[in-house]
């Protein structure tokens, strides 16, 4: 039975909570504060190579991979006679700098500590520069330390630096071997694994264990020390502010061997004095893969071996590089995080930097035989799967604005392995293995069962895709080449895609759903898109074929999940709601299949049902999607509505107790994770730069 007077007690307190939500956004534009990243990203590179600090302080704790292993760096700067901790959390009993300040740039990671003597200044800087694939796909990060005093006296300065064997372990347990060389103006330290088990696991939680790590020392006049030694070298250094000049040759042992101690790389700068003119010295943070992936049972070599025939070619030429890579970082960074904030604001800017390095990081860029470039992401923390479309779908709209070869990139693998007479099935795959093995669908049914594919979903993003690469390069040279899969696919979504039946989508945590209204919007938009790609390639026939069948699909739609004032989460479900996220490309891709009221409808709605720290993904449960969130305030047609959406994102950020890197999966009342962390999926909070063409195509056109 309908009550008034609890329906008025119910709107009042929507209201309320609206108003609320409306001031606290335009307190935070009024005075936009740094956002306290839940896990600072250190060294970041693929899946493997991903160091984070997850304290508020470089010394709060250990240095960890992104799994939560620990993989130790430890920082100890010596100012004359007295010994300071500037990273990691051993030596406690050594007093660590204050920590003044910490930025977090796309490139670069700035960390400012002082004592009553010097100012250190720490930046982490790796140049993933997107639209330079072969400086993005440097397995390198440097390290650079900049001091000068602050009491107007000139002080004695060392830099210490040391690297445990885990960096280079999967476990503490496995037995590591380590070395020192040199090269033409670089003196090196590297560890490794003993057995190198090369490409020999797959899985989810698991780090590297074959290859080496290095430190790369540029020559400074003998102003260095380098010792591949073990963790007491460091206690050597605080007391005396030297190494021992003999390497530690009691190997290969593990890397929680308590005697003769774990092994380490050690490294000692010595800076001379230093006043108030700031002194500067770097390092180079590196790790040889040797193999990278394997696809199809063959093992792919990590594309950095187009340019560099050797990895010690690559660290030459990275050091000859980085004076002009800082300063093209910097610009890089300046420029877009400007774009950013004139996009969505300071807190939204502020969201999309902290996702760049992870979302990158997340993937790893290979070349096939042929040379052509495979950007193949791992499900983090989801099931581990290796290119997975559903997973490549929310993550496109960093890479289709800053460089859409990337998303070529992405969906070349799947789409040669859908060609295949393995892929037996007239929709999309799911994902091509579990990672770093590449070799065939295992998700669901895999390659022999329908049963838990995600047939509407996949099928409907791979189009969607291809024909945003179309408009974000202005030909169609990608989908010609694929024509034949597309139009398999789009017939797929013709016959099945209006009313979903009983199945998974992107959402899989959610579990199965039929006729899943928003699942259905995204296969009338699938159609849309293969329709404008149809016109562009000069098919006119098959063009107005599909457009009129997704006109009617979406005219049949809003009957069908009209549900007063918002639209239904299933079609045959009264009484639900849900984002409706996948509408977002109506705009983007210019199709135009549904009136505008609907987006305008569903913003409205979602706006009276936020919770503290963001929309729920629907009336199921209280968790969100921080992706889809971003996604879903796109559709808002003025900058007010997405500010107050995306505010509540910025705040769980800020404000999470779970220290790991960016999770999309969260609760939006507690800001507690749900699950999943480190994804690449959290580049799709870039979408909402593609709904300026003018923006989208400044950033897509970009050259090296």
């Amino acid at each position: 039975m309908f009550d008034l007077r609890t329906y008025s007690s119910h709107l009042r307190v929507t209201t309320l909570v609206c108003l609320f939500a409306i001031l606290s956004v335009a307190q935070a534009q009024q005075n936009p504060s740094p956002l306290r990243a839940p896990a600072t990203p250190l060294i970041v590179h693929d899946p493997y190579f991903s160091v984070w600090s997850k304290g508020d302080k470089l010394t709060d704790s250990a240095t960890r991979h992104w799994t939560d292993t620990p993989q130790q760096l430890n920082g100890i700067v010596r100012v004359d006679d007295h010994a300071y901790r500037f990273l990691g959390d051993a030596d406690r009993g050594v007093a660590p700098l204050e920590q003044v300040s910490k930025e977090v740039t796309p490139t670069r990671t700035i960390v400012v500590l002082t004592s009553t003597e010097i100012e250190l200044r720490i930046t982490f800087l790796t140049p993933a520069l997107p639209h330079d694939l072969d400086v993005m796909a440097r397995p390198v990060t440097y390290l650079t330390w900049t001091v000068k005093a602050r009491d107007g006296k000139k002080h004695q300065v060392q830099i210490y630096l040391d690297a445990a064997g885990t960096l280079a372990t999967n476990d503490g347990g496995e037995e590591v071997v380590w070395s020192r060389g040199a090269l033409e103006g670089l003196r090196l330290l590297r560890i490794g694994t003993k057995t190198q088990p090369v490409l020999q696991r797959s899985g989810d939680n698991l780090r590297i264990n074959w290859g080496y790590f290095y430190f790369a020392v540029p020559e400074q006049d003998g102003q260095a020390e380098l010792t591949a030694g073990n963790n007491r070298y460091r206690e050597a250094f605080i007391k005396t502010g030297h190494l021992p000049a003999d390497d530690d040759i009691g190997g290969p042992r593990t890397p929680q061997s308590r005697y003769p101690y774990p092994p380490t790389l050690n490294v000692n700068l010595r800076l001379g004095k230093v006043g108030d003119t700031p002194v500067s010295r770097h390092i180079l943070l590196a790790y040889d893969d040797i193999n990278s992936v394997q696809y199809m049972n063959r093992s792919l070599l990590p594309y950095w071996r187009k340019q560099s025939s050797s990895f010690a070619q690559l660290l030459k030429t990275a050091e000859q590089e980085y004076k002009s890579l800082e300063k093209r970082s910097a610009q890089f960074d300046a420029e877009l995080q400007a774009d950013l904030v004139g996009a969505g604001g300071p807190e939204y800017a502020a969201i999309a930097t902290l996702a760049f390095r992870q979302a990158i990081a997340a993937h790893k860029l290979v070349e096939d035989g042929d040379g052509t470039p495979f950007f193949m992401p791992k499900e983090n923390f989801s099931n581990g799967s290796i290119s997975t479309v559903d997973v490549i779908y929310p993550s496109a709209p960093m890479f289709l604005l800053l460089n859409p070869k990337l998303v070529e990139a992405q969906l070349e693998p799947v789409l040669r392995y859908a060609e295949t007479p393995r892929w037996r099935f007239p929709f999309a795959p799911h994902d091509l293995g579990v990672y770093p093995l590449a070799n065939g669908q295992l998700y669901g049914g895999g390659e022999e069962s329908e049963v838990d594919q995600m047939p509407v979903e996949e099928s409907a993003d791979i189009i969607l895709l291809v024909a945003a690469i179309s408009q974000a390069e202005r030909n169609t040279d990608f989908a010609k080449r694929y024509w034949p899969l597309l139009t398999k696919w789009a017939e797929y979504l013709h016959s099945k895609g209006l009313d979903p039946e009983n199945q998974l989508s992107t959402d899989d945590f959610a579990g199965h759903l039929a006729h899943n209204s928003n699942l259905s919007i995204k296969a009338i938009e699938g159609l849309g898109a293969y329709a404008s790609l149809a016109r562009k390639l000069g098919y006119a026939d098959v063009a107005a074929s599909y457009q009129s069948t997704a006109e009617h699909m979406s005219t049949q739609w809003l009957q069908m999940a009209q549900d007063g004032d918002h639209y239904r989460l299933a079609f045959d479900k009264p009484g639900t709601w849900s984002q409706k996220y996948n509408l977002v490309w109506d705009r983007i891709l210019n199709v135009n299949l549904f009136p505008n009221k609907v987006a305008d409808e569903e913003i409205a709605f979602y706006k009276q049902h936020l919770n503290p720290y963001g929309l729920p993904l629907d009336n199921r449960a209280t968790y969100t999607k921080l992706d889809w969130e971003i996604w879903t305030a796109t559709l808002a047609t003025n900058r007010k509505d997405f500010e107050l959406l995306v505010h509540p994102v910025f705040k769980f950020l800020d404000e999470t107790p779970d220290r790991v890197p960016m999770t999309d999966w969260y609760d939006t009342n507690s800001a507690r994770m749900t699950g999943f962390l480190a994804r690449s999926v959290v580049a799709g909070v870039y979408i909402k730069m593609l709904a300026d063409q003018a923006m989208w195509q400044k950033w897509a056109r970009r050259k090296p």
